[in-house]
C-alpha cells in the first residue's frame, strides 16, 4: 500500500492567529501562558486537519513561534553568551535571538537572518508587503558545547499529539544541514562542520527519547544535499548516518528529506542505511531514475509530487504518472506520495477566499487542499483510479479549463513576444554616448543627489487610501489628495536642494502589488497569507495568465510631479524579475516567458514616461539575485541570461538623453557581477552600508561596468568610496527607500546627504 505524507504545515493559522498572539505578547498585551496555549491550540487544529484528510505521515515539531532553525539552536544549546547571561525565560531568550531585545536592562541584537535556500521571496525593510522565508543562522563558538534541552520540544509535541489521539512523524533539521547552515560567531574561527562529532550524541539521545515516547518514524531534513557542498561537508554525511542510521530498535525509522533541488550531484552522500529518502519531484522530476537506482535494496522512496511552494492545483494525471513510474521500479510498499517540501510556503486554506473569481479559484490549492491531494494520489495508485474517480474527473476538468481559458492565453501578448528581436534589448548608443547626451538634457552637477523613490507613508496617506478602496471617497477626491501629497514632497525636496527629485509614491501600496493591480494576468487574494519570518506575513500577488499593460500605470503622477518643478523628475518602476519573483508565478510556462511579458509591459511604461518629459527613470531589481539557481554552472548562467534580457527589454526603448537607473538593495552580487554590468544601466544604486565597501571594490577591480554608481552612503564614507569609484561616477543617495521612516529623521538625513555632496563638489573643483 502506498502511504501519504506531508513534510510540514503552515504555522500561522487560518486568520494569522499566531501572528496576532505573538505580537500581542511582544507588546505586553497577553501573557506568556496565553501565547503558549495559543500555540498548542494551533498545533492541534493543524494535526486534525491532516488526520481528517487521511494523511498517513503527519508532521510534528514543524510548528515554531519564530522559525524552525531557531528552534534547533535552542534545542541543542547553541546560544551565544550575550543572550544566555541574562537568565531570561526560555521563550524570551528565543525571541531575543530571533528579533533582538532592548528591555529592562537587556540590550542585544538579533542573530543574523538569511534567506531559506531559494524560497521565492525576501522581506525588505523599506516595503510594506514583500515576502520571503528566512531563517536565523546557528552561530557557533570556538569552544562550542552542545547541550540537549530538558523536555525536548520534538518529544513534547509528539506526546501532545499522541495525547490527542494523533500519531505524528517528528521533523528534525539534520545534523549536517544544521552545521552547514551555521557560521562562526563574531571574533571566532570555528568551522561549524568540524563540530559534527560533538553534536551527533545529542541526536542519538533525542532519537532514543522519541522512540521511548512511541514515535515509530522521524523525518530528518537534510536540504543542503541540493547545494554544491564543500568536500568536508559532503564527507560528513557518511559518518553522521553510520551513527544515526544504525541505531536499530533504539530509534524510530528515519526518512532523510531533501527539497528545493536535485541531489544527483551528491547521490553518493545520500544515506543508504535509513528507512526512506525524500526527493523533490516537482522542482526536479528528472532525478527520479538516478535516485531510485541509488537506493538500498529495502529503502523507500518518498516522492514529492505535490508542490509545496506554489498555489496551483496539482495535475493528478501527471503526478500519478511520476508515482507509478517509481512503483514500477520499487513496488507499492517502497513508495510514499508526499508534498515536495513543507507546505509552510503556501497559504493556509482556499476556503478563506470568498471574493476570488470562481474561474481562477478553481485552479488553486492551498495547504489544506494540498493535504487532500496527497491522499487522493496515494489512493489512486494503491486502489486504482476507480477508487477516486470523481476527484480525478473534477481535477482533469479544472486542469483543462485553466489551459484553455482566455485569462490564461492572450494571443496578442503571444504575438508580441514572438516578434521581439535582439535589437530591442539594446539601447540606441553605448554608455559613453548616452552619458554625454544626458549631460546636456539633464545637466546635473558632480556628485548628484537623489533618493531611491519612496517617502514616508504617513497615517493620513493610509487612511485616505483605505477610504478610497472602500468607496468612501470619490476617485476625484482621492486624486486631489494624492496631488497635494506629491506637491508637498516636491517642495520639501526643493527646499533640501536635492538634484533629481521623485514624486514620493504616496499612491502606492507595495512595489509589486501596485503594478500587478494595473496589469492583466494578475489576481489578488484577501486571506492568502504566507509567513515571511517571525510574525511577518505577506500576501503574494498571483500571475494567472499572459501579462500585458492595458493603460499607463505611473505616468499621471510622474507627469504631474514633473510639471511643478524645474528640476529633473525621476519615474519609479519595479523591474520584471522582481515582479516575477515576488509573486506566485505560473507553473504552466517557463519563468523566462513570464519575465519577458512583464518586460514588454514595463517597456511601454518607460516609453510613455519619457514622452511625459520624465527623463530619469529607475527600474528596481532587488530580487535579481534571489532567482539564482542554488548551484553554480550552466543553470545559473541560463537564468542570468534571460533575466538580464528581460531588464534590458524593459528599458531599451528610450532615447540616449533619457537616463536609466536601477536599484539593488541588500544584494551581494560579487559572484555574478558580469550580469550586473550586462544590464547596461546609466546609474546603478546599491545598498553599501552593510558591506564595508566590499561591493565597491568589485567596481574598481572590474572593467565591465562603465555606468555611474550610487552606493547609499554620505559624507563620512564618501572618501572611502572614492578610493574605488571615480568622482564622475559617484552619486550620493540613501541606501533604500524611505517609506517606513518618519519625516523628521528623513529630512535630517537628506539634509546631511546634500551637505556631503556640496562639500565634495567644492573639494573636487579646487
Amino acid at each position: 500500500m502506498v502511504q501519504s505524507s506531508v513534510l510540514g504545515f503552515p504555522r500561522m493559522g487560518r486568520l494569522r492567529d499566531l501572528k496576532k498572539a505573538t505580537e500581542a505578547y511582544w507588546g505586553g498585551k497577553t501573557s506568556r501562558d496565553e501565547l503558549i496555549a495559543e500555540g498548542k491550540r494551533l498545533r492541534l487544529e493543524h494535526w486534525k486537519i491532516q488526520k481528517d484528510a487521511g494523511v498517513d505521515s503527519i508532521p510534528s515539531n514543524d510548528f515554531a513561534f519564530y522559525d524552525q532553525v531557531l528552534d534547533h539552536i535552542q534545542l541543542f544549546g547553541v546560544i551565544p553568551e550575550r543572550y544566555s547571561k541574562y537568565n531570561l525565560h526560555a521563550l524570551d531568550e528565543y525571541f531575543a535571538m530571533g528579533r533582538g531585545l532592548q528591555k529592562e536592562g537587556v540590550d542585544v541584537p538579533s542573530l543574523e537572518m538569511v534567506k531559506w535556500f531559494d524560497s521565492n521571496y525576501r522581506l525588505y525593510e523599506f516595503m510594506l508587503i514583500v515576502i520571503s522565508f528566512n531563517y536565523v543562522k546557528p552561530t557557533l563558538q570556538d569552544n562550542q558545547v552542545f547541550k540537549l534541552a530538558a523536555n525536548p520540544k520534538p518529544v513534547a509535541e509528539f506526546l501532545e499529539a499522541k495525547e490527542a489521539g494523533i500519531v505524528t512523524r517528528p521533523v528534525l533539521l539534520g545534523p549536517v544541514s544544521f552545521l552547514v547552515l551555521g557560521k562562526a560567531d563574531r571574533g571566532q574561527s570555528v568551522d561549524p562542520i568540524d563540530q559534527l562529532d560533538n553534536l551527533l550524541p545529542l541526536y542519538v539521545d533525542l532519537l532514543a527519547q522519541l522512540k521511548a515516547a512511541g514515535a515509530e518514524s522521524v523525518q530528518i531534513d537534510e536540504p543542503v544535499l541540493v547545494f554544491d557542498l564543500a568536500p568536508k561537508a559532503k564527507a560528513a554525511f557518511k559518518p553522521a548516518y553510520e551513527k544515526l542510521g544504525n541505531l536499530g530498535d533504539k530509534a524510530p525509522k528515519i526518512t532523510v528529506a531533501t527539497y528545493f533541488g536535485d541531489i544527483v550531484h551528491n547521490i553518493e552522500a545520500v544515506p543508504k542505511n535509513v528507512h526512506a529518502v525524500h526527493v523533490d519531484l516537482v522542482r526536479n522530476p528528472e532525478q527520479l531514475d538516478t535516485v531510485v537506482a541509488a537506493l538500498g535494496p529495502q529503502q523507500v522512496l518518498s516522492a514529492g509530487v505535490i508542490d509545496g511552494r506554489n498555489i496551483w492545483k496539482t495535475n493528478f494525471k501527471a503526478a500519478i504518472e511520476k508515482v507509478e513510474l517509481a512503483i514500477q521500479k520499487l513496488g507499492k510498499d517502497r513508495v510514499v506520495v508526499a508534498t515536495s517540501s513543507s507546505l509552510l510556503h503556501v497559504p493556509h486554506t482556499l476556503a478563506s477566499e470568498k471574493t476570488l473569481d470562481a474561474e481562477v479559484r478553481d485552479w488553486f490549492s492551498f495547504a489544506v487542499e494540498k493535504t487532500a491531494e496527497v491522499v487522493v494520489i496515494a489512493k489512486a495508485v494503491t486502489e486504482g483510479p476507480a477508487a477516486v474517480k470523481e476527484q480525478l474527473e473534477a481535477n482533469a476538468k479544472s486542469v483543462e479549463a485553466r489551459a484553455s481559458s482566455k485569462r490564461t492565453n492572450d494571443p496578442a501578448v503571444k504575438a508580441r513576444q514572438a516578434a521581439v528581436t535582439p535589437e530591442q534589448h539594446n539601447r540606441k548608443s553605448p554608455f559613453a554616448t548616452r552619458i554625454a547626451e544626458q549631460g546636456k538634457s539633464i545637466n546635473l552637477p558632480r556628485f548628484p543627489t537623489t533618493t531611491i523613490g519612496s517617502f514616508p507613508q504617513t497615517k493620513e496617506i493610509r487612511i485616505q487610501r483605505n477610504k478610497f478602496t472602500k468607496g468612501e471617497i470619490t476617485p476625484e477626491e482621492y486624486e486631489k489628495f494624492i496631488e497635494k501629497e506629491i506637491a508637498d514632497v516636491v517642495r520639501i525636496q526643493e527646499e533640501l536642494d536635492l538634484d533629481v527629485l521623485v514624486h514620493g509614491e504616496p499612491e502606492r501600496n507595495d512595489m509589486v502589488q501596485y503594478f500587478g493591480e494595473r496589469l492583466t494576468g494578475y489576481v489578488f487574494t484577501t486571506h492568502a497569507w504566507v509567513q515571511s519570518y517571525g510574525s511577518r506575513c505577506v500576501r503574494p500577488p498571483i500571475i494567472v495568465g499572459d501579462v500585458s499593460r492595458p493603460a499607463p500605470m505611473t505616468v499621471k503622477e510622474s507627469k504631474y510631479a514633473a510639471s511643478i518643478t524645474k528640476k529633473p523628475m525621476k519615474g519609479m518602476l519595479t523591474g520584471p524579475i522582481t515582479c516575477l519573483r515576488w509573486s506566485f508565478p505560473r507553473d504552466d510556462v517557463h519563468q523566462s516567458v513570464q519575465a519577458q511579458q512583464l518586460a514588454l509591459a514595463l517597456r511601454d511604461e518607460v516609453v510613455d514616461l519619457e514622452a511625459a518629459n520624465v527623463r530619469v527613470i529607475q527600474v528596481d531589481e532587488p530580487a535579481l539575485r534571489e532567482g539564482l539557481p542554488l548551484r553554480a554552472g550552466t543553470e545559473r548562467e541560463k537564468y542570468l541570461s534571460w533575466a538580464v534580457d528581460a531588464f534590458k527589454l524593459s528599458t531599451a526603448g528610450v532615447n540616449d538623453g533619457t537616463q536609466i537607473h536601477s536599484h539593488f538593495c541588500y544584494s551581494e552580487f560579487q559572484d555574478f557581477f558580469h550580469a550586473i554590468a550586462a544590464l547596461d544601466t546609466d546609474v546603478l544604486s546599491i545598498e553599501n552600508s552593510k558591506s564595508d565597501a566590499k561591493l565597491l571594490k568589485v567596481f574598481k577591480d572590474s572593467d565591465a561596468l562603465s555606468s555611474q554608481i550610487g552606493p547609499g552612503e554620505i559624507k563620512d564614507r564618501v572618501e572611502e568610496m572614492l578610493v574605488n569609484i571615480r568622482p564622475e561616477q559617484l552619486w550620493i543617495n540613501p541606501d533604500c527607500g524611505l517609506k517606513t521612516r518618519q519625516w523628521p529623521e528623513t529630512k535630517a538625513a537628506l539634509a546631511n546627504l546634500v551637505a556631503a555632496a556640496k562639500y565634495f563638489r567644492q573639494k573636487y573643483t579646487q
